[in-house]
């Protein structure tokens, strides 16, 4: 049994459970997380957190004593102790690049969906042409600043016929995360 505390690559099936997860988000793009041409990055497991670090700043922090460290690189999720994977707020800036669907918010739903509400047909601006139902979508304001991210409750066309107190995007996380839940981030 491997320890908790010590920061160490995935296995196999949490590897499996953290592609998978992503994998509703951004697809195919998956593949550039790994194949980056700018410098290579890997995933670590610390604290049943998965992080997201460049393997030149992993290999320097072996200098480090492990009980030191809090942590390395971008916090994408967690491992729950029923053994699922669940992204966090940390993941929304590399989400955001690879997003293969999207959401826009009016500004008037901006703040509702900021304290953590579920994004209704009123208050959707737009969405991405052909986005299915029950995938993972980013959700972003009318300037395209990514507010966090979500899963559709129906697909594009569903949505053109909704009535404005419908769910369009169930919420999982969002930028005021920080402010209502920073201890646990």
């Amino acid at each position: 049994l491997v320890s908790n505390l010590k920061m160490r690559p995935l296995t196999e099936d949490e590897t499996k459970l953290v592609f998978e997860k992503l994998y509703k988000f951004i697809g195919k793009n998956i593949k550039a997380l790994i194949d980056r041409p700018d410098e290579p990055f890997c995933f670590r497991l610390q604290k049943n957190r998965v992080y997201y670090v460049k393997e030149s700043i992993m290999k320097k922090a072996t200098n480090i004593a492990r009980d030191k460290l809090v942590y390395l690189g971008i916090c994408l999720g967690k491992l729950t102790h029923t053994g699922k994977f669940r992204l966090t707020i940390g993941a929304l800036d590399i989400l955001a690049q690879h997003a293969k669907y999207k959401i826009w918010v009016k500004p008037s739903a901006e703040m509702q969906f900021l304290y953590g509400n579920h994004v209704l047909k009123s208050g959707l601006a737009r969405i991405t042409e052909n986005t299915p139902a029950y995938t993972g979508v980013i959700v972003y304001n009318m300037a395209d600043v990514p507010l966090g991210f979500g899963v559709t409750a129906k697909s594009t066309n569903d949505c053109r016929a909704l009535d404005p107190t419908s769910i369009v995007s169930f919420h999982q996380a969002d930028c005021g995360e920080y402010l209502r839940a920073e201890e646990d981030l």
